[in-house]
């Protein structure tokens, strides 16, 4: 079965940091790749960072990285501005601009004020 569940969301001031967590299944963590997607307020989704690509609106902002011990997969966000603001799905399957992964978690409030 797969799994993907987001948490770390918050509200955070402009230039401020946060990082979110992925907790996925053993399994989706072994058979998939696994990414961030977002949708901003009247927005449609898109692409935030993969394994091997980033957005270029966050790139040298946002970093990925992740713990095998522990199915669980963490975006670290720093320098966030206002237009960061959106809710964060954690996604597994294709991931990259324009995609339409196969799964998505139920997704975490990301609030930055100016």
């Amino acid at each position: 079965q797969v799994q993907l569940v987001e948490s770390g969301g918050g509200l955070v001031q402009t230039g401020g940091s946060l990082r979110l967590s992925c907790a996925a299944s053993r399994r989706t963590f072994v058979s998939y790749a696994i990414g961030w997607f977002r949708q901003g307020p009247g927005k449609d989704r898109e692409f935030v960072a993969s394994f091997t690509r980033f957005a270029e609106s966050v790139r040298g902002r946002f970093s990925m990285s992740s713990d095998p011990t522990k199915n669980t997969v963490y975006l670290q966000m720093n320098s966030l501005k206002p237009e960061d603001t959106g809710v964060y799905y954690c996604v597994a399957g294709i991931i990259a601009p324009g995609s339409t992964p196969e799964y998505w978690g139920q997704g975490t409030q990301v609030t930055v004020s100016s």
